[in-house]
């Protein structure tokens, strides 16, 4: 098992293995340290979960939200 922390950041998204109840899988990273604080993207709900209960539920890292070209 790796102990390994995983790198997050606002506006990170997330595809999680257990989709929220409104039936959406993807989440933004809000904010990011020993709670991560994040939003499910289907229905706007936000959710606070400890670092190691958020790890355990990542299938996978989708990138940065950020768009290159709105920045100003």
């Amino acid at each position: 098992m790796s102990d390994s922390i995983i790198r997050l950041a606002p506006g990170d998204r997330l595809e999680m293995k257990k989709p929220h109840p409104c039936g959406g899988k993807i989440f933004s990273v809000i904010r990011a340290g020993s709670d991560v604080h994040v939003l499910c993207e289907a229905c706007g709900h936000h959710i606070l979960l400890s670092r190691i209960k958020l790890e355990k539920g990542i299938r996978r890292k989708l990138g940065t939200g950020e768009d290159p070209s709105a920045r100003s």
